[in-house]
């Protein structure tokens, strides 16, 4: 009998272990170091933004400004003491006297100097010095530290005033130390968890970490990659932290379902040799079937229309295709070389491993359940998917946003200043910026459209002072910077950049000839994405649906399996909107989780769950529905091969599907709003698709459908038929 691919590649692989290992390790190693010595080329900040204020970043970039962060240091009087008072005065004065005297410090701005009253605030307590610190993005990370150094000095010498720094470089080094903190501390968290859960699961250390070691490497191999392809196709900085989450999930998915099949044959007593081959044959199918399904999810990212997420694909797609191959080649190497050893079950915890041997692997619990589930399916149906469908119901009410500064944790003290600032110059610490090209910036019609722009906009509601002009050198670019209301992306601030955008642009600067107008800035940026995300939602939805129903006819030959696993999983992906619209959007979750409601869910996140749900979830559903076909081909009447099938599967669907909801809650303890959101609905996702839908809804509907559940049109009989026998199958389950 012919074998299917993965049969015959871990035939070879256990035939040839010691080439099949050696060869994992140098693939892992030479990635590694190769992608060391090329290093990541990162996205530009002007290549990940969509419209107007995409056209708007890359002129800037083009336009020959030197490098240089903006800072400033906000002054303010305690108490009654006002921006009046000598004493407030005198700290204005030693900032600045600090400040010129500080290395690395240029063109620092006094608020008590003619023509500055701009920087001191209408509050009567407030002010602003603002300075630049020369450099590219890395030069001013470092460079910034001195001028913390002498503002903190001069905080010291005034304790009635308030002196604290705020920009560019100190907001990018103070967020990206926290950021980095948060992600230590997750790292540190999964490791241990993620092994915890699995020596449960398997009950020896051995077999535990296998899992955890082809997720790692395979993670590791993948980053390694990663740095000559970005040299083509330019990655987004957090590519590393999206790789590891897809790489450890599907990494830990494929060595659970190969390894639970090969532990499950040996404990129905076939040889350590027969054992493998049942697992390359049948787990190995299936793993090789779902891996393909989640790479086609992950390519729906192509279509989303934003350079970041065609680098999450990139990066997804890779981490998947690399833990297959990984799982149909050292897998079973190294379950062949310890199976000749008799170490695959080394590091027994005495209680589990005996309790996993006597119940074969299945679940009781789990098994109580489905019995009941297919003596009463109907009921079973109604109750699941009612529950489904109630927690879908406030998703219709979701609303995106970009959180922006608002979605930054306030215990960051950098972010307090930041408020302080709002508070005091409202918008002037993210403005908005209207970007005019033009052959000859000082030629007196473009002065003089600048100068009705300014005036306009001072008297449009919504739009502040001050309003700031900068020309590059070459003269060809100026920016006006025009503070908006709100906090950059609420609903406030985006009817103030509309009234820039659709009337005060037009009626100046546009009316001008000879000039291009585009407008740029954190809230122009968050309407432009946004905008581009719900245009483009419909294209990638269809595409994966499209694509996965088409991969699923062929692999089970029915027109029945792909429209009911894409029915189940959009369930699962509508209930965790409506969770996510529930604990974010309405803030119930506030308290709990330590944030505060922005009246939204972060923009990116509905199709980045989308993807990465929709392909998590066919994992378990290809898995299952396999062990179901091959069961049916091996005799069952389908009812059985239903029972049967979910009963094997659920305890390794279970401690997988456990494995994901516990590393996935962990991101949802760090500070930052968005990646609370992820957290809780990768986690809030996963564990309804594990419970019920795999094995209520699932097994309910199979058994209502009956043998329908294998219809295949006479006209679809042309279709390639895919190889689902295996080990056979004890008659009497």
């Amino acid at each position: 009998m012919q074998r299917n691919l993965a049969a015959r590649a871990g035939a070879w692989s256990a035939k040839h272990r010691k080439q099949a290992i050696l060869g994992w390790i140098v693939f892992v190693i030479l990635a590694t170091v190769a992608g060391g010595a090329v290093g990541q080329r990162q996205l530009k900040d002007s290549e990940s933004g969509n419209g107007q204020s995409r056209v708007a970043d890359e002129a800037i970039d083009a336009a020959g400004f030197p490098d240089e962060a903006t800072e400033q240091v906000l002054v303010q009087g305690k108490g009654s003491l006002s921006s009046k008072d000598p004493r407030f005065e005198a700290a204005v004065r030693d900032v600045t006297r600090r400040l010129n005297a500080t290395q690395h410090v240029t063109d620092v701005q006094s608020p008590l100097r003619t023509g500055n009253e701009g920087q001191i605030a209408g509050d009567g307590r407030s002010a602003v010095v603002q300075f630049k610190v020369p450099g590219d993005q890395d030069a001013v990370d470092d460079r910034v530290t001195s001028s913390l150094a002498a503002v903190a000095a001069a905080q010291r010498a005034h304790p009635e005033v308030r002196i604290e720094q705020f920009g560019g470089a100190s907001a990018d080094k103070a967020i990206s130390k926290s950021f980095e903190d948060d992600f230590q501390r997750a790292e540190v968290l999964s490791v241990p968890i993620t092994l915890l859960i699995l020596l449960v699961a398997f009950g020896a250390l051995v077999a535990a970490g296998l899992p955890l070691l082809l997720g790692l490497t395979a993670v590791m191999g993948t980053l390694g990659l990663l740095g000559p392809i970005s040299q083509l196709v330019a990655v987004e900085e957090s590519i590393s932290s999206v790789v590891l989450l897809v790489g450890l999930a599907v990494g830990v998915d494929y060595c659970m379902f190969y390894l639970r099949r090969e532990m499950e044959e040996r404990d129905a007593g076939r040889s350590a040799t027969a054992a493998l081959s049942a697992a390359a044959a049948t787990s190995g199918r299936a793993v090789l079937i779902s891996g393909f399904t989640v790479m086609v999810a992950m390519a729906g990212m192509f279509l989303a229309g934003n350079a970041v997420f065609e680098s999450f694909a990139v990066g997804t797609i890779l981490v998947v295709a690399v833990a297959i191959v990984g799982s149909l080649t050292v897998l079973p190497a190294m379950l062949s070389f310890l199976g000749q050893k008799g170490w695959t079950e080394k590091g027994r915890v005495p209680y589990v491993a005996k309790l996993r041997h006597r119940t074969k692997g299945e679940s009781r619990v789990w098994g109580a359940i489905i019995d009941r589930v297919l003596r009463r399916p109907v009921l079973s149906v109604v109750l699941s998917a009612g529950l489904m469908i109630a927690l879908a119901i406030p998703a219709l009410g979701m609303h995106t946003v970009n959180p922006g500064v608002a979605g930054l944790s306030r215990s960051i003290p950098i972010m307090q200043t930041y408020d302080r600032l709002e508070a005091a110059f409202p918008g002037g610490s993210e403005p908005a910026v209207v970007a005019i090209e033009a052959d000859d910036v000082q030629a007196p019609a473009v002065q003089s459209a600048i100068a009705s722009l300014k005036a306009e906009a001072g008297q449009t509601e919504g739009l502040g002072q001050p309003i700031t002009v900068t020309d590059n050198p070459a003269g060809t670019l100026a920016l006006v910077e025009i503070p908006l209301a709100g906090n950059g992306t609420d609903r406030v601030s985006e009817a103030a950049l509309a009234r820039l955008r659709d009337d005060v642009v037009p009626s100046t600067v546009g009316r001008t000839a000879g000039m291009a107008v585009n407008v740029t800035g954190m809230t122009a940026g968050s309407k432009d994405f946004n905008d581009t995300m719900k245009s483009h939602l419909p294209l990638v939805f269809g595409f994966v649906l499209g694509l996965t129903f088409l991969l699923l006819l062929v692999t089970f030959r029915s027109l029945v399996i792909p429209i009911k696993a894409i029915v189940l999983n959009l369930l699962s992906v509508g209930a965790s909107y409506g969770i996510l619209k529930l604990v974010f959007q309405d803030g119930h979750g506030e308290s709990l989780l330590g944030f505060q409601s922005i009246g939204g869910i972060t923009s990116w996140l509905p199709l980045f769950l989308f993807v990465i749900l929709f392909g998590l979830s066919m994992d378990y559903h290809v898995f299952i529905l396999s062990r179901v076909r091959e069961a049916v081909g091996g005799g069952m009447s389908t009812d059985r091969a239903v029972g049967y099938a979910i009963k094997q599967t659920a305890g390794v669907v279970t401690s997988a599907a456990i494995v994901m909801v516990a590393v996935f809650s962990i991101f949802a303890t760090l500070s930052s709003l968005e990646f609370k959101q992820m957290g809780v609905g990768l986690a809030a996702a996963i564990l309804i698709d594990a419970t019920l839908v795999r094995a209520v809804l699932l097994p309910a509907t199979m058994k209502l459908l009956g043998d329908w559940n294998w219809y295949l049109p006479s006209a679809l009989s042309w279709l390639p038929s895919v190889r689902h026998d295996g080990a056979p199958e004890p008659t009497n389950a």
